[in-house]
C-alpha cells in the first residue's frame, strides 16, 4: 500500500499537470491519514498547489522526493479607474435680467399686472427665453413665457404654425402692422385645455412666441380675455435690431 508521502506526490503530480488544484485535495488526502499531526503539513502543500490555479509558476519536485515551493510572478495592480462622473454644467442662461422686461435683444412694454421676472432663463443663441410669474421664484411655475426665434431657428416655428394651418388649428391676427398666429397648444394637464399661444412676427430673421400656462389663464374670464392679454404683450414687445 503506497505511503502517505506517495499518495500526496501522485496527487500533486495529477494536479499540477491540469495547471489547477482540485477544491476538495485537502479533504482527500486527510481523509487517508489516521495520523492529526500531519494535518498542517498537508494544508500547507495543498495551499501551494492553489496558487497553481491563480498564477503562473514552475513547481518541481527534487530528487529525493522533496518538494520546492513554487515560485509565482508578481501581478501589477491595475490602474486605478476614475468613475465619478462629471458634474452636471449649467445651462447656457441670460444672466441677470433686472426686472426681466428687456432680455437680449427683446424689450417688453407690456406685461399682466402683478407678475415679476421668474430669474429664470435660456440661450441656445439662435433662440432663448424667459418667464415670468407671481414672486419671482425660478422654481415656481410660470405665468407668462417668451420665446424668441432667430435666424436659422425661425423655419422650425414657421413650420409649426404651417401645421396648425393645414389642420385648421388656430387663426391668423393682426398686431398692430405685424401678422401673427394665435392657437392653443398641446395638451393641458388634468383635463385643461393647451397653452394659449401667440406667435409673432417680428420679421423676416425673428419670431416671438408668447404662451400663458394653462393654469394661469384659468384666472381670466374666458378665452377671449386671455386673447386679449396675449395681444397686449405681442403690441409691446419690441428689438432692438
Amino acid at each position: 500500500m503506497p505511503t502517505l508521502e506517495e499518495q500526496l506526490r501522485q496527487i500533486m503530480a495529477d494536479e499540477t499537470a491540469r495547471l489547477h488544484a482540485a477544491p476538495d485535495l485537502v479533504e482527500r488526502v486527510v481523509r487517508s491519514s489516521r495520523r492529526k499531526r500531519l494535518r498542517g503539513r498537508i494544508a500547507a502543500l495543498a495551499t501551494s498547489l492553489a496558487v497553481v490555479a491563480a498564477a503562473p509558476l514552475y513547481l518541481t519536485v527534487a530528487q529525493g522526493g522533496s518538494v520546492q515551493t513554487p515560485t509565482v510572478s508578481p501581478t501589477p495592480d491595475p490602474p486605478a479607474i476614475d468613475d465619478t462622473p462629471p458634474a452636471p454644467s449649467e445651462p447656457p442662461s441670460l444672466r441677470n435680467l433686472g426686472d426681466g422686461k428687456a432680455f437680449k435683444h427683446i424689450k417688453v412694454g407690456y406685461l399682466p399686472e402683478g407678475l415679476q421676472w421668474s430669474h429664470w432663463s435660456l440661450d441656445f443663441g439662435d433662440r432663448y427665453t424667459t418667464s415670468w410669474n407671481y414672486d419671482g421664484d425660478k422654481s415656481g411655475f410660470y405665468c407668462v413665457q417668451i420665446y424668441v426665434y432667430e435666424g436659422r431657428a425661425v423655419k422650425e416655428v414657421d413650420d409649426r404654425v404651417q401645421v396648425h394651418r393645414d389642420e385648421g388649428e388656430g387663426e391668423e391676427v393682426s398686431i398692430g402692422d405685424r401678422t401673427g398666429y394665435l392657437v392653443v397648444e398641446g395638451v393641458g394637464e388634468d383635463g385643461m385645455k393647451g397653452t394659449p399661444t401667440l406667435i409673432l412676427n417680428m420679421g423676416e430673421q425673428r419670431r416671438a412666441e408668447i404662451m400663458f400656462s394653462p393654469t394661469y389663464a384659468k384666472k381670466f374670464a374666458d378665452d377671449k380675455a386671455v386673447d386679449r392679454e396675449l395681444n397686449k404683450i405681442a403690441e409691446g414687445l419690441t428689438a432692438d435690431g
